[in-house]
């Protein structure tokens, strides 16, 4: 799997299936004959055999082939392995480059040793061949991107079994080997349905999800971090490592928790990126409090929005999943500049019964309740005048809809 890219360095995520000693090659996909190698890395079986390769003898802008190496032997590419570094714009009269990106939430992968549902939940999984076929970048994961059953989470064993059934999932190969994966987590990466912070073994969580997932940084407790491409950037949040129980409501409610939410406002009112991207495993700008939506936790919501209020912050995104339908939300009453709150799920869970949850700032016409679906998000045109474009489609990559956003 492809995890982060800069403009000099860029992990790639390995998992052998016994302890082995990895590397990888790689080359200018223009000029093969100048090879580079990363560091060997020895898969440890404490560690579920994986190896996170740095590959750091790059330039910016450039297109790279890698080839992986096991116990010295080659390891033949099934799909194409290619990776690029991000370009260098701040200054040059060209502006900032067109930028691609798939997004999604909620994967369900079907296990009859251990599922107990009536019918499988999961299925569809050639998404992830359309996916694919969008040319994206990079892929976002939203949340619910493995789902842990009763027998996973109570156990160190357990995570690594589910994430590593997860990870192998045929379909997903040459999505992983080919475009650059970020992802943050919800309740199914975490534990139990709806966990929070009492859950007994998040650390357990925490680590197993800094180990199958390659994002460029992460905070010192939770999974919280922040990267940015081309003049975008994303702030990758953690819903569940401060979160306070769903039903606790006898005193202070926390969702991002303090720290997290210092961390984030700060960062916005840093930013100098003409788009900021929020994203979260649950929605943010729905006011409806049902569910696990953010406004469940209202004290806390209202602080981070009166907080963007007040900063006069510019095209601010939230991207969420959760919620096993899609949506894109509108806010612009009280705000100098609008929000907006782009919900996509699901990847290959099963989807709900029509909704009929009447979001009052629901644009007209994105509602897709009854098929599993992704989505991309594409930023274009100079500096002083970029677009967002954002699209939705169904599971064999057929377009549902699209809307178009001007950057202030």
């Amino acid at each position: 799997m492809l995890g982060y890219s800069t403009h000099k360095e860029v992990k790639i995520w390995v998992q052998t299936k016994l302890p082995a000693k990895v590397y990888a090659e790689y080359f200018l996909t223009d000029d093969p004959k100048r090879k580079h190698l990363t560091q060997e890395i020895i898969s440890e079986h404490k560690n579920a055999n994986v190896a996170h390769l740095i590959a750091d003898e790059l330039e910016p802008g450039k297109s790279y082939d890698y080839i992986i190496y096991v116990n010295g032997k080659y390891q033949e590419p099934k799909t194409i392995q290619r990776f690029k570094t991000q370009t260098i714009w701040i200054g040059k009269p060209s502006g900032p480059p067109n930028i691609k990106f798939a997004l999604g939430s909620c994967a369900f992968v079907n296990d009859p040793k251990y599922d107990t549902q009536a019918k499988p939940y999961g299925g569809e999984y050639f998404i992830y061949k359309a996916i694919a076929s969008k040319n994206p970048e990079f892929m976002l994961w939203m949340g619910d991107n493995i789902y842990l059953r009763e027998p996973d989470w109570e156990s160190r064993t357990g995570f690594i079994y589910r994430y590593t059934e997860q990870r192998a999932l045929p379909e997903l190969q040459p999505l992983l080997a080919n475009v650059h994966q970020y992802a943050i987590w919800d309740d199914h990466d975490w534990g139990p349905n709806d966990g929070d912070t009492s859950f007994w073994m998040g650390a357990t969580a925490e680590e197993m999800f800094k180990l199958f997932w390659a994002n460029p940084n992460y905070s010192k407790k939770g999974i919280y971090g922040s990267f940015t491409w081309g003049d975008a950037q994303f702030f990758l949040t953690d819903d569940r490592s401060f979160r306070t129980a769903n039903d606790n409501k006898t005193g202070e409610r926390s969702y991002f928790g303090k720290r997290q939410l210092d961390w984030l406002v700060n960062g916005l009112a840093f930013s100098k990126a003409t788009f900021k991207f929020v994203v979260v495993g649950g929605q943010v700008l729905n006011p409806l409090s049902v569910f696990e939506n953010y406004s469940t936790y209202a004290e806390e919501r209202d602080l981070l929005l009166s907080k963007i209020k007040k900063l006069k912050l510019k095209n601010v995104i939230f991207l969420t999943g959760d919620r096993h339908f899609t949506e894109l939300a509108y806010l612009e009453e009280g705000f100098e500049y609008p929000l907006y709150d782009f919900t996509v799920s699901p990847l290959t869970s099963s989807t709900h019964p029509p909704i009929t949850e009447k979001n009052p700032i629901r644009v007209e016409g994105t509602l897709v309740d009854d098929k599993r679906n992704f989505g991309t998000v594409e930023i274009t045109g100079p500096l002083k005048q970029r677009v967002l474009n954002l699209k939705v489609f169904d599971s064999e990559g057929k377009e549902l809809w699209n809307r178009e956003i001007k950057a202030k």
